[in-house]
């Protein structure tokens, strides 16, 4: 089996680890930073949306059909 590669997740998994070793992997140094970032964001007026408390149950959606098409592939 071959993993898919995609460009802007590496960019990212590569952005997430830089930052991870700028805190030298101490999470609550790295959520500490995340939140004054959001902090600072608000204060220049940036909207923030909140997290859903829960997800939306829908298992007909596209996100649903796209993450689960591996696991239902397999299974078969």
């Amino acid at each position: 089996m071959t993993q898919l590669t995609d460009e802007i997740v590496d960019e990212i998994h590569t952005i997430r680890q830089q930052h991870a070793d700028r805190f030298n992997f101490d999470i609550d140094r790295i959520i500490d930073d995340l939140r004054a970032g959001q902090e600072k964001h608000a204060a220049e007026g940036w909207p923030l949306r909140k997290a859903l408390d829960t997800l939306p149950v829908n298992p007909n959606s596209v996100l649903q059909r796209t993450r689960f098409a591996s696991k239902q592939k397999s299974q078969v």
